[in-house]
């Protein structure tokens, strides 16, 4: 099973009271059902599936059919579907299914937002594998103005979430290796969160010892002193004059500079195609950076 898989099922199977089954089962039917002859919603994970089931039935007293497919295109996963035609329109009613946006009650404090949230990543969340991949959590929804309803709600617990536009789908992300165990806690995944850490921490002592080692080299201490004399340019150019004096796409790579101030190249044009959708090569920010040296070298002639 996969690492969201894990978390999934894990989450699946908490106690909750009714109303915090309510905004939980509000997130996952928002984010995974269909409306067609009654309520259908299709998940990969037999423990969601469960879920949903039993918070149907203990809520409405309503029996959810259960069809199990083969996926689509030769996956080896199984599909489980529900479907629901009884009280659809109650159910659609209580949960604010028939609005973009929930009505407050559904997430009236922290309890029931952080259920809400639970719901809404149970259906189109996913996090990568600390141990095989970079960290990255991220949840896939369908409407601009809801991605930003879930990153604001996500952000009231300072976890510095973004949002990106993908294939018509809109993701609201997390990159940082410290924010997702922080949303993992938030949601009460408390086995994967474990596991979590072990790998964060471990990868982090490797990392700084890495960092140490390579501080030795030649090539890293370049890059340091490198990004530290465009941090210079910059602050000299905005204390003598102003940023507005670059391009747009110039004055763009300077704030990205100043917030990143350790970042290589590299890391940096990273950064900055993910967050702006805009792809950029470290070449071309060599050329932007070369225009900020420029203008900061006319700015230290002047005043000698």
């Amino acid at each position: 099973m996969s690492f969201t898989g894990e978390i999934k099922t894990e989450l699946s199977k908490l106690n909750l009271d009714r109303l915090e089954a309510i905004s939980q089962l509000s997130g996952i039917l928002r984010n995974s059902m269909t409306l067609y002859n009654g309520i259908k919603i299709t998940t990969e994970n037999s423990s969601v599936a469960r879920c949903v089931f039993n918070l149907v039935k203990n809520i409405y007293g309503v029996n959810a059919l259960i069809t199990v497919r083969h996926g689509y295109n030769y996956n080896k996963h199984y599909l489980y579907i529900l479907e629901i035609n009884k009280k659809e329109q109650e159910i659609i009613r209580d949960l604010c299914l028939d609005k973009n946006i929930p009505d407050d009650y559904i997430v009236d404090d922290d309890v029931l937002i952080k259920s809400y949230l639970r719901g809404v990543f149970l259906a189109s969340g996913s996090v990568n594998d600390p141990k095989k991949s970079r960290y990255h959590l991220e949840i896939s929804v369908d409407d601009k103005e809801y991605a930003l309803f879930i990153k604001n709600l996500l952000n009231k617990y300072d976890l510095k979430a973004k949002t990106l536009t993908r294939d018509n789908r809109h993701i609201i992300y997390i990159k940082e290796a410290e924010k997702i165990g922080d949303f993992l806690r938030l949601m009460n995944s408390i086995n994967t969160l474990f596991y979590y850490e072990d790998i964060r921490i471990y990868r982090d002592h490797k990392n700084m010892t890495n960092r140490l080692n390579n501080c030795e080299q030649a090539n890293v201490e370049k890059t340091i002193n490198t990004a530290l004399k465009q941090v210079n340019n910059i602050n000299l150019i905005k204390e003598a004059a102003s940023l507005d004096l670059l391009d747009d796409k110039t004055k763009e790579i300077a704030n990205y500079r100043l917030k990143y101030k350790e970042a290589s190249l590299l890391e940096l044009s990273e950064i900055i195609t993910m967050e702006t959708g805009n792809k950029i090569t470290k070449s071309g920010l060599y050329h932007r950076f070369k225009k900020i040296d420029d203008l900061a070298k006319r700015i230290r002639e002047k005043s000698n």
